[in-house]
């Protein structure tokens, strides 16, 4: 029996190693999509001699525009957007261990939204004096939001369907107090802005955002990475993973501050995307299985991926405009949220 459970551990394992070599090679091939693909296509070749010129100091004949359109425009926003993308999934799989409600992600339980408000105080009102960055507002919009919600959820009978319940009436709160934000501060050209921010927009990203949103997302990464053994255990519910020896109290605020950073962050560099939190971390399930051992990396993976291939769809879908990044992550969103729910419903 020993022998046994001891090959069929080194089998997984072995899977393991070669999906995520797989997965690596797959997002290497989306990142140099991701800066080939746009409203102008460049050449492979273009990009190899341009970040060999950057990196190495390799001579280089590029075009020195396209060389500033790869390094200083499509390459940060094709990195920034594969952090984001591997944030929120990876925030959405806690979430949804965590409170063991197939449906919860930062979108729906208000984090976004709360983020977002915090975001737009901070930008727009002036909170801070100027002595609060944008992505501090953001996550002290994101944590207390998130508080709120626990909160209501907790004196509605703490269930996970109250929770969820109470992450809409959390988001519609911090949805109408942004948009009170702008109507009250902004003028016509900050609202423009605002508005097409809020619906997804990596126009604006550049190498200073990747020093933010990629260590931010290897943080939460390794929190989620440290803490496997414990998110298989909160699988099973609280009270099984206190059995089981895990302190539940310290991780859950370890790993909500984790979900809170990585929300806050990405939403105060590309705006309130939704859907990635839910979808992604469902898919990687049906493809890997439930343990977080392979879930984790594949979520983070797949989520970076799922991001970048939104991004360059929403780059090349209208020639001549750019269409926000949350309306495409919603066209695919939204029917694969219909599906969990009529899943959950054939469970029942």
């Amino acid at each position: 029996m020993t022998e046994a459970v001891i090959i069929g551990a080194v089998a997984w394992h072995s899977r393991l190693i070669v999906r995520l070599a797989l997965g690596l090679v797959v997002l290497a091939l989306a990142v140099l999509a991701g800066v080939i693909l746009g409203e102008t296509p460049l050449p492979v070749s273009q990009v190899g001699d341009v970040l060999a010129h950057k990196l190495w100091g390799a001579a280089s004949t590029v075009d020195p525009i396209d060389a500033g359109i790869i390094w200083n425009y499509r390459l940060p926003r094709t990195l920034v957007a594969a952090a984001c993308g591997a944030g929120l999934a990876l925030s959405g799989l806690v979430l949804q261990t965590l409170v063991r409600n197939a449906l919860a992600d930062p979108y729906l339980l208000g984090v976004s939204a709360g983020a977002s408000t915090g975001a737009v105080a901070v930008t727009i009102m002036g909170i801070g004096a100027g002595a609060i960055g944008i992505s501090a507002g953001a996550f002290a919009g994101a944590a207390l939001a998130f508080g709120i919600v626990a909160a209501l959820a907790r004196a509605a009978g703490g269930g996970s369907g109250q929770l969820v319940l109470a992450g809409i009436a959390g988001s519609q709160l911090f949805n109408a107090l942004t948009s009170f934000f702008i109507a009250k501060s902004a003028n016509a050209e900050q609202a423009r802005g605002i508005m097409f921010w809020l619906l997804g927009n990596l126009s604006g990203v550049r190498w200073p955002d990747v020093g933010l949103a990629l260590p931010v997302a290897v943080v939460g990464l390794l929190a989620c990475v440290i803490h496997i053994r414990a998110l298989d255990a909160f699988s099973f519910g609280a009270s099984a993973a206190a059995s089981l020896g895990i302190a539940v109290r310290r991780v859950m605020v370890m790993l909500l501050g984790a979900v809170t950073l990585m929300t806050a962050v990405m939403v105060s560099l590309v705006g309130a995307v939704g859907f990635i939190g839910l979808v992604v971390p469902h898919a990687m399930r049906f493809l890997v299985g439930a343990r977080h051992g392979a879930l984790v990396p594949a979520s983070a993976l797949a989520g970076a991926v799922f991001m970048i291939a939104a991004d360059v769809v929403s780059r090349v879908l209208i020639p001549g405009q750019v269409v926000p990044i949350g309306v495409v992550t919603a066209l695919v969103g939204a029917p694969a949220f219909a599906l969990i729910l009529i899943r959950n419903r054939n469970r029942a």
